[in-house]
């Protein structure tokens, strides 16, 4: 199954996957993935949510999508299943899918994977030096 087809089957039945639709488990299950592929699904989605939102941070993806989908929210305690409400959870993890399959059109595409890069890089040049 390639990697588009995997994560739309996630999207369409989670619980076949054992998972119950709250975005912690979720986030976890996808860096499961992504770890026991060598981390070829998800490789440069950090960057590329960082490029998205178009200002520099150190937090990884997982803070990154709530705070796309939440601007306003405090994120440190993000695992707290109670930190976000049962319609939150919701949509994160909707969130959460469907950034992942535009990231894996970018991803795919070696010049807009380029593209993306540079951008990032050239966000962090002052900081880098």
């Amino acid at each position: 199954m390639d990697d588009k087809k995997l994560i739309k089957s996630l999207r369409e039945s989670p619980e076949g996957y054992g998972l119950d639709g709250t975005y912690y488990p979720t986030a976890m299950f996808l860096t499961g993935i992504d770890v026991g592929g060598s981390g070829g699904l998800l490789r440069g989605f950090t960057e590329w949510l960082v490029v998205r939102r178009g200002e520099c941070s150190s937090f990884y993806w997982h803070k990154l999508v709530l705070l796309d989908l939440f601007p306003e929210m405090s994120v440190g305690d993000w695992k707290n299943p109670n930190h976000l409400t049962p319609e939150q959870h919701r949509q994160a993890v909707e969130h959460l899918f469907s950034l992942v399959l535009e990231f894996l059109d970018v991803r795919n595409s070696p010049r807009e994977l380029s593209r993306m890069y540079t951008r990032y890089e050239a966000m962090y040049a002052h900081i880098w030096g």
